[in-house]
Protein backbone atom coordinates (compact mmCIF):
# COMPACT_ATOMS: atom_id res chain seq x y z
CA UNK A 1 0.00 0.00 0.00
CA UNK A 2 1.75 3.67 -1.11
CA UNK A 3 2.04 6.00 1.59
CA UNK A 4 -0.79 8.21 0.20
CA UNK A 5 -2.69 5.39 0.53
CA UNK A 6 -1.84 4.30 3.76
CA UNK A 7 -2.82 7.93 4.79
CA UNK A 8 -6.39 8.20 3.26
CA UNK A 9 -7.12 5.32 5.27
CA UNK A 10 -5.79 6.22 8.33
CA UNK A 11 -8.08 9.75 7.90
CA UNK A 12 -11.65 7.63 7.05
CA UNK A 13 -10.55 5.54 10.64
CA UNK A 14 -10.45 9.00 12.26
CA UNK A 15 -13.44 9.81 14.51
CA UNK A 16 -16.71 9.56 12.26
CA UNK A 17 -15.02 9.94 8.70
CA UNK A 18 -16.51 6.79 7.13
CA UNK A 19 -20.18 7.97 8.26
CA UNK A 20 -19.92 11.32 7.23
CA UNK A 21 -18.29 9.93 3.56
CA UNK A 22 -20.73 7.33 3.47
CA UNK A 23 -23.69 10.86 3.48
CA UNK A 24 -24.91 9.73 7.11
CA UNK A 25 -27.85 8.30 7.78
CA UNK A 26 -29.42 8.52 4.70
CA UNK A 27 -26.43 7.81 2.49
CA UNK A 28 -26.45 4.66 4.76
CA UNK A 29 -29.88 3.63 4.07
CA UNK A 30 -29.85 3.94 0.28
CA UNK A 31 -26.35 1.58 0.70
CA UNK A 32 -28.36 -0.49 2.40
CA UNK A 33 -31.26 -0.73 0.56
CA UNK A 34 -29.03 -1.13 -2.63
CA UNK A 35 -27.24 -3.69 -0.85
CA UNK A 36 -30.67 -5.77 -0.44
CA UNK A 37 -31.87 -4.93 -4.02
CA UNK A 38 -28.92 -6.42 -5.29
CA UNK A 39 -29.28 -9.08 -3.53
CA UNK A 40 -33.14 -9.49 -4.47
CA UNK A 41 -31.82 -9.39 -8.30
CA UNK A 42 -28.58 -11.23 -8.63
CA UNK A 43 -28.42 -15.59 -9.10
CA UNK A 44 -25.77 -15.71 -7.03
CA UNK A 45 -27.42 -14.63 -4.08
CA UNK A 46 -30.73 -16.46 -4.03
CA UNK A 47 -29.61 -18.91 -1.28
CA UNK A 48 -28.67 -16.05 1.48
CA UNK A 49 -32.17 -14.38 0.38
CA UNK A 50 -33.98 -17.31 1.06
CA UNK A 51 -32.21 -17.15 4.48
CA UNK A 52 -34.60 -13.74 5.20
CA UNK A 53 -37.97 -13.23 5.70
CA UNK A 54 -40.30 -12.62 2.44
CA UNK A 55 -40.82 -8.70 3.44
CA UNK A 56 -37.12 -7.24 3.92
CA UNK A 57 -38.08 -4.08 5.50
CA UNK A 58 -36.92 -5.12 8.77
CA UNK A 59 -33.55 -6.47 7.70
CA UNK A 60 -32.83 -2.75 5.46
CA UNK A 61 -33.23 -1.54 8.33
CA UNK A 62 -30.84 -3.44 11.16
CA UNK A 63 -28.31 -3.02 8.37
CA UNK A 64 -28.65 0.29 7.77
CA UNK A 65 -28.48 0.78 11.64
CA UNK A 66 -25.34 -1.90 11.93
CA UNK A 67 -23.88 0.23 9.04
CA UNK A 68 -24.14 3.47 10.77
CA UNK A 69 -22.08 2.16 13.55
CA UNK A 70 -19.84 0.48 12.02
CA UNK A 71 -18.78 3.36 10.33
CA UNK A 72 -18.29 5.60 13.66
CA UNK A 73 -21.46 7.10 13.69
CA UNK A 74 -24.49 6.71 16.08
CA UNK A 75 -25.12 3.34 17.60
CA UNK A 76 -28.24 3.28 16.20
CA UNK A 77 -29.14 -0.73 15.95
CA UNK A 78 -27.61 -0.44 19.30
CA UNK A 79 -30.05 2.12 20.35
CA UNK A 80 -32.67 0.02 18.70
CA UNK A 81 -32.26 -3.69 19.00
CA UNK A 82 -29.64 -3.54 21.98
CA UNK A 83 -25.52 -5.07 21.56
CA UNK A 84 -25.51 -7.29 18.81
CA UNK A 85 -22.94 -10.00 18.50
CA UNK A 86 -22.61 -11.06 14.80
CA UNK A 87 -21.58 -14.09 15.17
CA UNK A 88 -24.46 -15.45 17.75
CA UNK A 89 -26.83 -13.46 15.79
CA UNK A 90 -26.37 -15.33 12.74
CA UNK A 91 -25.56 -18.84 14.21
CA UNK A 92 -28.99 -20.21 13.24
CA UNK A 93 -27.81 -20.22 9.19
CA UNK A 94 -25.42 -22.57 7.17
CA UNK A 95 -23.06 -19.38 6.39
CA UNK A 96 -20.11 -20.78 4.33
CA UNK A 97 -17.59 -19.30 2.05
CA UNK A 98 -20.07 -19.71 -1.04
CA UNK A 99 -22.93 -17.65 1.41
CA UNK A 100 -20.28 -15.25 2.81
CA UNK A 101 -19.02 -14.47 -1.07
CA UNK A 102 -22.38 -14.22 -2.47
CA UNK A 103 -22.68 -11.49 0.99
CA UNK A 104 -19.83 -9.97 0.01
CA UNK A 105 -20.66 -9.49 -4.25
CA UNK A 106 -23.84 -7.81 -3.55
CA UNK A 107 -22.09 -5.36 -1.04
CA UNK A 108 -19.55 -4.91 -3.53
CA UNK A 109 -22.18 -4.20 -6.42
CA UNK A 110 -23.96 -1.96 -3.97
CA UNK A 111 -20.60 0.01 -2.80
CA UNK A 112 -20.51 0.85 -6.45
CA UNK A 113 -23.49 2.31 -7.18
CA UNK A 114 -22.66 4.90 -4.35
CA UNK A 115 -21.29 8.80 -5.17
CA UNK A 116 -18.29 7.86 -2.97
CA UNK A 117 -14.77 7.97 -4.58
CA UNK A 118 -13.04 4.52 -5.54
CA UNK A 119 -10.70 5.09 -2.77
CA UNK A 120 -13.38 4.74 -0.64
CA UNK A 121 -15.42 2.10 -2.05
CA UNK A 122 -12.34 0.49 -1.96
CA UNK A 123 -11.74 0.78 1.76
CA UNK A 124 -15.26 0.09 2.89
CA UNK A 125 -14.98 -3.57 1.00
CA UNK A 126 -12.20 -4.53 2.52
CA UNK A 127 -13.23 -3.31 6.50
CA UNK A 128 -16.94 -5.20 5.19
CA UNK A 129 -15.21 -8.63 4.60
CA UNK A 130 -14.24 -8.55 8.22
CA UNK A 131 -17.88 -9.14 9.45
CA UNK A 132 -18.66 -11.10 6.52
CA UNK A 133 -15.74 -13.31 8.12
CA UNK A 134 -17.35 -13.90 11.45
CA UNK A 135 -21.00 -14.48 10.52
CA UNK A 136 -19.11 -17.36 8.67
CA UNK A 137 -19.96 -20.83 10.81
CA UNK A 138 -18.86 -23.23 8.06
CA UNK A 139 -16.42 -24.43 5.60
Amino acid sequence: MSDDLQKLHTYYREGDHQFQIAGGVEGITKLANDFYDQMEMLKESRRILHMHPTDLTISREKLARFLCGYMNGPELYEEKYGPLALGPAHSHLAIGSTEKDAWLLCMEKALEMQPYAQEFKEFMYMRLCTPASRIQNRP
